[in-house]
């Protein structure tokens, strides 16, 4: 192990840590379930942000041409992104005030997979996301001049850091609620909620702009 492949690991875990600490969706996701359900909550949320942005690294990574042309499929993802993120936003501002938390599914596999499909939904319906993670693959490879195995070690710690914060998040959350009272709670739900909905707003948006450009 050369100083390059150090310095791909130092690069990658700083880069992932930034991309995490951003204000978004997967964020005050995490804050909100964690408060409501644990902190567990958020490691699964964080599971499927994680599966999500391996699946874009390796495409970015690989190319995608082995990708089926599927029709209105980038139209497909921002509808369908709005929506999901809009419903979720006017539910989660509708129930901002504290509250007895809702039931859970009994079994373990069906927790994991509601809030492992929050994290993965969440993030797969963000296009930007994708273009996020090709745009890194390309300076990493163009400007950095890295190999496949140094891209590899630099997004392997970029995956570790994004995993590791979120966790961290989710974890404080949880140990902090008892400090926080009904009010700071509500308005917590009620940003995350605005969140939600600005951001299926702004894929709608986006939507149309393209809508109207192609005429």
């Amino acid at each position: 192990m050369n100083w390059q492949f150090w310095e791909a690991i130092f690069l990658g875990f700083s880069s992932g840590f930034v991309m995490c600490i951003t204000l978004g969706a997967v964020f005050f996701a995490l804050i909100r379930n964690s408060l409501d359900y644990g902190w567990t909550s958020g490691l699964r949320i964080s599971l499927g942000v994680i599966i999500c942005d391996s699946i874009f690294i390796f495409v970015a990574l690989t190319g995608t041409s082995f990708i089926p042309n599927f029709p209105y499929f980038d139209t497909i993802l921002r509808l369908g992104g709005a929506v999901f993120l809009t419903i979720m936003g006017i539910n989660t501002i509708r129930k901002a005030r504290v509250q007895e938390t809702t039931a859970q599914p009994k079994r373990k596999f069906f927790r994991f997979l509601k809030y492992f499909s929050i994290g993965f939904t969440l993030n797969a319906t963000n296009p930007a996301n994708f273009i996020i993670w090709v745009s890194v693959s390309a300076y990493v490879k163009g400007v950095l001049k890295y190999a496949l195995d140094l891209r590899i070690a630099y997004f392997v710690a970029c995956l570790l850091a994004i995993f590791l914060t979120q966790v961290s998040i989710a974890f404080f959350a949880q140990r902090i609620k008892r400090f926080l009272n009904e009010n700071v709670i509500m308005w917590i739900n009620r940003v995350s909620g605005g969140v939600f909905v600005g951001t299926g707003v702004y894929l709608l948006y986006r939507q149309l702009e393209i809508w109207i450009m192609g005429h």
